[in-house]
């Protein structure tokens, strides 16, 4: 657990960065600390590991004062992930990894081996191992910083913007990778963002904080998004957070229609009667073909329509919504855990089993 008491961070010359904080983060737990820029975020952070000292205050770790500890010995117990990663440029991969158990005096060859185990642990092949930091794309090398952050097992792990410098794509691939991990390890994580969807979507609890370093709201996502507590927390979240808290409402209520289907590789023609949904040898979708087409041969990829998102069976409401309207025809389509078609929901469909939730609330 780590906990902030009445910290306070003044710079010479009276500058405010972090005013008067009082935060509980608990233990096993994703904490996001999100706002704009130059609102104590970092410094908050960085605090925790002693690379800025509180002007007043306390901060504990696991019920322990951190200027009670050494700060090299506090540093290498707390694992540190930072944009781009921040990578030994003329280390290999698993030396990078294997930086801080070799600070702890672990025999070489464990400490490599440690290294590799955890290369797959993050999702990248045993053969990335061998090679420098620039011989990796930017998504590779922040699973590679997320490694060196594990390599020694630490229960606290402290994250600062680590997806910012990366695509979109690239981003929520490393997010989930993050929550998967999350799931089997159960770190103690302390997150900083200035992305709200990044937040609500990895924190199981939510600090946002406002310029001046003062901690304008803390709660759960949902609450989050279902009660702002003032004008700046409204505005911060957005317009559309209505649409946002779709994530945390269950979507075990749709229920998949069918659509016409067509088997890629067969003869095909679409006499008129709407959209028909593509699928592979493994029932996967793989795109639509349009009303009134009639393709030469058998049916292939270029003759299709791109679709949109797809939805699995029982995930939150937001992605059903979300692949409706992304659809070029209008229907979302549903698939399950291993990605084989299920059926299709239509936007009003999806907002019916929005309504009826609301009715069955007291």
């Amino acid at each position: 657990m780590i906990e902030f008491r009445s910290v306070r961070k003044e710079y010479p010359g009276g500058a405010v960065a972090v005013d008067d904080v009082d935060l509980t983060v608990e233990k096993g737990t994703i904490t996001v600390l999100v706002g704009p820029s130059g609102c104590g975020k970092t410094t908050l952070l960085r605090m925790v590991n002693r690379m800025i000292e509180p002007t007043s205050g306390t901060v504990l770790v696991d019920g322990q004062d951190v200027r009670d500890a050494d700060p090299a010995l506090l540093r290498r117990g707390i694992g540190y992930v930072i944009q781009q990663a921040g990578l030994f440029p003329h280390r290999t991969v698993v030396d990078n990894i294997a930086t801080v158990p070799r600070l702890f005096r672990t025999p070489h060859r464990d400490a490599r081996r440690r290294a590799r185990e955890l290369l797959d642990l993050v999702g990248l092949p045993a053969s990335l191992g061998d090679r420098y930091p620039a011989q990796l794309s930017g998504g590779q090398q922040q699973r590679v910083g997320v490694a060196r952050a594990l390599a020694a097992d630490p229960p606290v792990l402290l994250m600062d913007e680590p997806f910012s410098a990366v695509d979109p794509v690239v981003r929520e691939g490393l997010q989930d990778e993050l929550l998967r991990l999350q799931g089997e390890l159960g770190k103690t994580v302390l997150f900083v963002t200035h992305d709200i969807d990044e937040a609500v979507k990895l924190g199981e609890n939510v600090a946002v904080l406002r310029t001046g370093g003062h901690v304008a709201q803390y709660a759960d996502p949902d609450s989050l998004l279902a009660e702002p507590a003032d004008d700046f927390v409204t505005s911060f979240i957005g317009r559309d957070r209505g649409y946002r808290r779709l994530s945390f409402v269950d979507g075990d209520g749709l229920d998949p229609g069918a659509v016409e289907t067509v088997a890629l590789g067969e003869p095909a023609v679409n006499n008129g009667s709407g959209w028909v949904l593509a699928l592979d040898a493994e029932r996967r979708p793989r795109g639509w073909l349009p009303p009134d087409s009639a393709p030469d041969g058998p049916l292939a990829e270029r003759h299709l329509v791109a679709g949109g998102s797809l939805h699995t069976r029982g995930a939150a409401l937001r992605g059903a919504l979300d692949a409706a309207l992304s659809a070029p025809s209008g229907l979302g389509v549903v698939v399950d855990e291993d990605g084989g078609f299920v059926g299709v929901v239509g936007a009003r469909h999806v907002l019916d089993v929005i309504e009826a939730g609301r009715g069955e609330q007291p």
